[in-house]
């Protein structure tokens, strides 16, 4: 892996995944998924050398054990193609500390995401093979001021030129989905990469 090295990838209902299973796996903990009554215990993998979960000043403080969050995240999400967590990987300079490779993910997520309202979960690994690296996985919705999950997007009606709604052959009114964050956008995306990169 080159130091600047960042990949994102989504953990999405629709393909299988839960973002309690890729919570647990992280942190080398056992935490059982409510939405679907599986436990997953990965007390003995090993390799996880430090466990942190950073949140918004908005978000309730039950959201630091991190079966509590990722569980809330299951129970909020209800479509089968749920989109659950983003998940970042980025390598960790093997010339810092453990000390210093901590303080740069812990800065890194608190500027790239809490600060934009994000709940951060991150897990530094390190198994002395010489590939120190670091998983973060973020919450996707937004919440309110009390910590209530928000939604992602809403529907809006498309116009014509006169500002009418226009209608579908089924009867409906045709309309778009608009993000209400620009979370998923690719920009952003390549904006979470430079700044992991500088």
């Amino acid at each position: 892996m080159a130091i600047y090295h960042c990949s994102i990838k989504i953990v999405s209902r629709g393909s299988g995944k839960s973002a309690v299973a890729a919570a647990a796996y992280r942190s080398g903990e056992k935490i059982t998924n409510e939405w679907d009554g599986i436990t997953h215990d990965y007390t003995k993998k090993g390799g996880t050398v430090h466990s942190e979960i950073l949140l918004p000043p908005n978000a309730p403080l039950g959201f630091k054990d991190r079966g509590t969050l990722w569980n809330s995240v299951e129970e909020i999400e209800k479509a089968g193609n749920s989109q659950l967590a983003r998940e970042l990987e980025v390598a960790l300079p093997i010339e810092l500390s453990r000390e210093e490779q901590l303080r740069l993910v812990r800065e890194y997520c608190s500027s790239q995401f809490v600060s934009k309202g994000m709940c951060a979960d991150f897990n530094i690994h390190d198994t002395g093979s010489g590939n120190p690296h670091a998983h973060i996985l973020l919450t996707m919705r937004p919440m309110d001021e009390q910590g209530k999950w928000l939604p992602k997007s809403k529907k809006e009606y498309v116009l014509d030129e006169n500002g009418e709604r226009i209608h579908l052959a089924s009867g409906k009114y045709k309309t778009r989905k608009v993000d209400l964050v620009d979370w998923n956008s690719h920009d952003n995306a390549e904006v979470c990469r430079k700044a992991w990169a500088n």
